[in-house]
């Protein structure tokens, strides 16, 4: 998994400065159980906790440039690093070592802060040019790696946990407005932490500070989702699709340590170790979590699917005492998090660990291909005019809660983003069935632009 931590503009001696990389990096040990390094100079210390995957023996961080004027930590997997590394190499970049994270350090050389969009994979990282005074951090695209900043008294510190910064000296303070979004949405949203300051990186972005201007960062988006102009037919498309899953999953196979996967039995999972089984050398590793109440229980699913593709299979039923959990669960999120997937997937990757380092799962297709029934219903929903939309909105809000088709009136109301918004957000307000006073509850935008920012990068509806 492996993790990052590090400082710019903070002024320490070499000794103050190694002992609080040592703390920040310590915080988040279990993230990178095999190895640990540094890189500090004047104002600016690199730190992280390693992983090992790739180039095992030789890709211990920092990694540097030739002349070392370029260093970067580095958590992650670059799927494309072999092909980058040719490219580089005719441009007359000398490579020490085989692993992935030397091909950002010399693709930022060639390409500056645009090294970013050469990258094929999920990544964070912090990168320092010393010649230029200047740090650079950047996320992967979809935002599978997390990466959080903090800007103070032109110092800039960053983490892969938020447990570094406590680690660090920190004593940041809750946000309200973080809170708010939590009850809303179960989770704390980018560009928002749970603490006043504290910032994510969001996906897609990189962040830049530098020394000459110490009291600023410019945070930048590299990478926006795009609606494909091409029109191709189903056959056409579905041929296309198994090209593309077939190419991702193989991407992912590169790995000097033990590899396997996560099986629910469902499509996703089902059709990643299908793949995997199709290119590995061996049999495939897979895991999966059952439970004893019949209604829940998917493990029968996904023995057949591991008979069916002669995968080495291993599945752990869990019983009620497995709450007895939830207490150590709850203390590895920095952040609340609503989520009761996070129990089974806790216990899937334990029983995981006991044989492989890296596992694949299915996690994201119902996102990509529309699995939630909830998408069909949002757009099935029939939408008014913008310009009457505010009449049965208004009719809606002179009904008392709970009265007969006060909720159809407000649902008529709101554009689809807004109902969209009514299906993955739950009520804050106690006065509409939320548990938070109005004056936290007023920090929300509402239903009917809660969603807005995302909704703003689209051009409109898909259908």
């Amino acid at each position: 998994m492996c993790g990052i931590a590090g400082f710019a503009g903070l002024t320490l001696d070499g000794m103050e400065a190694d002992a609080l990389l040592s703390r920040m990096c310590g915080a988040i040990r279990h993230r990178g159980p095999d190895d640990e390094g540094h890189f500090v100079a004047p104002g600016v210390g690199l730190g992280m906790r390693r992983l090992s995957i790739i180039d095992v023996a030789g890709g211990q961080q920092p990694i540097g440039n030739e002349d070392g004027s370029v260093q970067i930590v580095f958590n992650g997997e670059i799927y494309n690093h072999n092909a980058l590394r040719l490219t580089l190499s005719a441009e007359r970049h000398q490579f020490r070592t085989h692993s992935d994270t030397e091909t950002i350090v010399h693709g930022y050389e060639e390409w500056g802060d645009d090294v970013v969009s050469h990258l094929r994979g999920m990544f964070a990282f912090a990168l320092w040019d010393a010649r230029r005074r200047r740090l650079l951090i950047a996320r992967d695209r979809l935002g599978i790696k997390p990466l959080y900043y903090e800007l103070r008294d032109g110092a800039l510190r960053f983490c892969s946990e938020l447990r570094s910064l406590h680690a660090g000296g920190a004593s940041p303070v809750i946000s309200d407005e973080a809170i708010a979004w939590y009850l809303a949405l179960g989770y704390v949203p980018d560009p928002l932490s749970i603490y006043q300051g504290v910032n994510k990186l969001p996906p897609g972005h990189c962040l830049t500070w530098s020394a000459d201007s110490p009291d600023v960062v410019d945070v930048r988006r590299y990478w926006t989702p795009i609606r494909p102009e091409v029109r191709m037919g189903e056959d056409e498309a579905v041929e296309e699709i198994r090209r593309l899953l077939a190419d991702a999953v193989a991407s992912h196979l590169e790995s000097e340590v033990p590899l396997g996967a996560f099986l629910s039995g469902g499509l996703d999972s089902s059709t990643v170790v299908a793949l995997m089984a199709r290119g590995a050398a061996g049999r495939v590793r897979t895991f999966s979590i059952g439970f004893e109440e019949m209604g829940y229980n998917e493990a029968p699913h996904a023995r057949q699917v591991a008979a069916a593709l002669g995968t080495e299979h291993t599945e752990l039923i869990l019983t009620p005492a497995a709450d007895q959990a939830i207490d150590g669960l709850v203390a590895l999120f920095d952040e609340p998090f609503a989520d009761s997937s996070a129990l089974p997937t806790y216990f899937v990757s334990e029983l995981a660990r006991r044989d492989v380092t890296v596992a694949l799962s299915g996690d994201g297709g119902d996102e990509l291909f529309a699995g939630y029934t909830r998408y069909a219903d949002a757009m099935r929903r029939g939408t008014l005019p913008a310009a009457v939309r505010p009449l049965p909105a208004l009719a809606g809000r002179m009904l008392p809660h709970g009265a007969y088709g006060r909720n159809r009136l407000l649902d008529l109301g709101r554009s689809w983003q807004g109902r969209y918004a009514t299906t993955v957000a739950l009520p804050v307000a106690v006065a509409a069935g939320g548990v938070a006073r109005q004056e936290l509850a007023r920090l929300l935008p509402p239903f009917s632009n809660l969603l807005s920012r995302w909704f703003a990068g689209t051009e409109g509806r898909d259908r």
